[in-house]
């Protein structure tokens, strides 16, 4: 365990069972409700199993972005949004690790492609200021922490320099919303 994880330790634990309203999360915004959805798949874990340690956070892994695998995306959409949720982390809502619009791409993404260093994607900043796909970090003793990662197909390309924040992400595509899908993983530390 690295001396800063074992530092947080006893925060995680004294904080183990605060957890934030599922309902709160970005995928109940009723600007992103749609009755149309993407199957959204992942071959580096299944459905409820463990995110690997290669996609996780600082002290896990090297914030590698999984490879992702999506059915047939609806006639007219033109982009596309990659959101990465906490549900479980010990505030008063789930924690957004990322967010990242992209041109709509059928099939898929590869294993790291989520790269600021790739011009096709545009992060918005999460809380900590971070512009890139930031992995599964659970709080050290908190115990298991589930990932939702989201995908949004939009009826257009998303231009996150007007939105000011994550919290802004709804009402920026409220309207837009063709379909939407979500792959859970869940981490330990």
């Amino acid at each position: 365990m690295h001396p800063i994880e074992a530092l947080l330790l006893p925060v995680g634990r004294l904080l183990r069972n605060k957890r934030p309203d599922e309902t709160a999360s970005i995928a109940n915004a009723p600007e992103l409700a749609t009755d149309h959805r993407i199957t959204l798949t992942s071959p580096a874990f299944q459905d409820g199993q463990v995110v690997p340690a290669k996609h996780c956070g600082q002290f896990i892994g090297q914030d590698i972005s999984p490879a992702l695998t999506w059915s047939a995306l609806p006639a007219g959409t033109k982009g596309l949004v990659f959101v990465l949720e906490d549900l479980d982390n010990p505030g008063a809502v789930p924690g957004i690790h990322t967010i990242a619009a992209f041109p709509a791409t059928e099939g898929g993404l590869p294993e790291g492609a989520l790269t600021p260093d790739d011009p096709r994607f545009h992060f918005l900043p999460n809380r900590r200021g971070q512009a890139k796909y930031a992995g599964p970090r659970p709080l050290p003793g908190h115990g298991t922490h589930r990932y939702r990662y989201h995908l949004y197909a939009l009826d257009t390309a998303v231009d996150f320099a007007d939105v000011p924040d994550m919290q802004a992400v709804p009402s920026a595509l409220a309207g837009h919303v063709l379909a939407s899908g979500t792959l859970t993983g869940t981490r330990t530390t």
